[in-house]
């Protein structure tokens, strides 16, 4: 990552990915008893949220947003609040080329409040430590369980991902790790 190397030493340094959270369950396990069916509840209807979520490699601070789908309008709209979580600094988003991403009113506007877009290499996810505590949240608390409504789920995921001490989000995201790919950056 050439482009990290030109970063400020005062700049905010971000991972940034979505997450969908849909109402019927992801069945990753499920017990039965054998020559049995497995029965899993599910209310019948599918409503889904996106979670817009950051993550900062040196500090652990997470933000996170909630929209109703992946448009860019909604990412914009988080880009505007990472503005105002960190006014007067310089931000360095580094994510993926996600389609609300790179839409040019969404790169005009990351542009226009003086935030950096640092474009990950296609298909690789597990680059972005923001996806792998997307990751552990989906296999620890989404997977396996229906939620009464989406906003009930989307609160119970954002309470779990605020839950977590620094320590613990920078582990599950990789950053802790002595391998991690951008380990001089983050001292």
């Amino acid at each position: 990552m050439g482009k990290m190397k030109a970063m400020p030493p005062n700049a905010v340094w971000l991972f940034e990915d979505e997450t969908i959270l849909r109402l019927l369950p992801e069945i990753r396990r499920a017990w039965s008893l054998r020559g049995q069916q497995a029965r899993i509840p599910i209310t019948g209807q599918n409503a889904k949220c996106v979670l817009f979520g950051t993550l900062n490699p040196r500090t652990g601070h997470r933000i996170v947003a909630r929209g109703p789908n992946l448009r860019q309008h909604y990412f914009q709209r988080f880009l505007r609040l990472l503005r105002q979580s960190y006014p007067g600094r310089q931000i360095w988003v580094v994510l993926d080329k996600a389609p609300c991403h790179t839409a040019p009113r969404s790169q005009d506007l990351a542009q226009s409040l003086d935030i950096a877009l640092i474009w990950l290499p296609k298909q690789w996810s597990e680059l972005n430590g923001m996806d792998q505590l997307w990751k552990e949240l989906k296999a620890d608390i989404c997977a396996n369980l229906q939620y009464r409504t989406i906003e009930q789920h989307a609160d119970f995921a954002q309470r779990w991902l605020f839950a977590l001490s620094k320590s613990e989000a920078l582990c599950k995201a990789g950053i802790s790790s002595k391998d991690f790919w951008l380990r001089s950056f983050v001292q």
